[in-house]
């Protein structure tokens, strides 16, 4: 299951959208230096770093080249391909018990699976031991895992700054153990996805953006830095909706470091999610449409007995339209405006009632637990 559409699973694809400006598709830090020499009228010696440019390859381009084996050979071994029925995904090894953390859209509703280790032809059963579908998460657990597995090391969400390279791996349509290249593009997004099989069109904030090619079958793999950190689990990549659907290069997206050992830890201890990190309304809403049919809010069907809405009065039939100064014109602008919030934070909601606005300041709960297991 590549990044999502032209990903996500094969050969199904699932597409997504980034705060209803990009389409994104299917499942799919360190620092570097580089030297340039000047060209010169007169033939370099030889074994001179002109000599070196010369053939081809720099001082510096060595260097960097060899930074990248180097992450290769200590991160890849990590990365396995996930096979479920006719769909495949990637996945990273996360302890030696043979715990291996994925995207949940990669599992989706499957319970047993095979799993192929890097550099190698074994297939290996596989069982999940519980998916995490509000953030795109689930962890499988190898049977009979071998001697010898390789747990990823994860790096600090926090250090991860744009213009660092960045190294993608996984099994993009079933080519295992491949490994493209790029940068970080960005950080902080909040990116929607769109309900499909085996996703509940999970909002994910402060995703990692990436220019390094995420193709189907990358999802659940590992975004990786140049200390051999993995610093993100490849989720989403981009495509043009005026091309329908075709990939739109260099737009990638992967979940952060921080998120994915916080849920994953979780999902191994205690079989569920007890702490998402997610604030909530506790309410069920739906996307509220004006008299030009035109989406003009998110109206509250249900609200969630002393959850954080009923505890500030809002009631069934308020039409929320804005979230301390974020507009809310639907379900989605409002479940992307909560992702940017952490539980326990006071927010002004700004709703209407009756014809009349009102507003209320409302101090968020946490998003409940919505886990799959066996």
């Amino acid at each position: 299951m590549g990044p999502r559409s032209p990903g996500g699973r094969l050969p199904g694809a699932v597409a997504v959208a980034l705060a209803a400006v990009l389409a994104l598709a299917g499942c799919s830090s360190g620092t570097s230096s580089s030297s340039t020499v000047a060209a010169t009228g007169s033939s370099p010696a030889a074994g001179s770093p002109q000599a070196a440019s010369s053939s081809g390859q720099s001082n510096g381009g060595t260097q960097l080249q060899d930074a990248y084996q180097a992450v290769i050979a200590n991160v890849l071994p990590s990365v396995v391909q996930i096979t479920t029925g006719d769909s495949l995904g990637s996945g990273i090894v996360y302890d030696d018990k043979g715990d291996i953390v994925t995207n949940a859209h990669v599992v989706g509703t499957a319970t047993t699976f095979t799993v192929t280790l890097a550099n190698s032809t074994t297939a290996l059963d596989a069982g999940l031991v519980a998916s995490y579908p509000d953030s795109d998460l689930a962890v499988i657990r190898l049977n009979n895992p071998p001697s010898g597995l390789k747990p990823a090391s994860f790096g600090d969400s926090g250090k991860v700054q744009i213009g660092q390279i960045t190294l993608a791996m996984g099994s993009p349509l079933g080519l295992s153990s491949s490994v493209t290249q790029g940068i970080v593009s960005a950080i902080g997004r909040t990116v929607s996805e769109p309900q499909g099989p085996g996703s509940p069109g999970a909002t994910i904030s402060n995703m990692v953006q990436t220019s390094a090619a995420i193709n189907p079958g990358n999802s659940g793999g590992a975004l990786a830095d140049l200390d051999s950190k993995v610093i993100g689990i490849n989720t989403l990549a981009a495509t043009e909706p005026q091309t329908n659907g075709a990939a739109a290069p260099g737009i990638g997206f992967a979940i952060p470091a921080s998120t994915i050992t916080n849920i994953a830890d979780q999902l191994i201890k205690q079989g569920k999610v007890t702490n998402s990190g997610r604030a909530a309304l506790g309410i069920t809403a739906r996307t509220s449409f004006n008299q030009q049919f035109q989406p003009s809010g998110a109206v509250i069907v249900e609200v969630t007995p002393g959850g954080a809405a009923a505890s500030a009065g809002l009631q069934a039939g308020d039409v929320i339209t804005k979230i301390g100064d974020t507009q809310v014109d639907s379900l989605n602008a409002l479940t992307t405006a909560l992702a940017s919030l952490s539980p326990g934070t006071k927010v002004t909601v700004t709703y209407t009632r009756n014809g009349a606005t009102k507003t209320a300041d409302v101090t968020l709960g946490e998003l409940a637990a919505a886990q799959t297991s066996p």
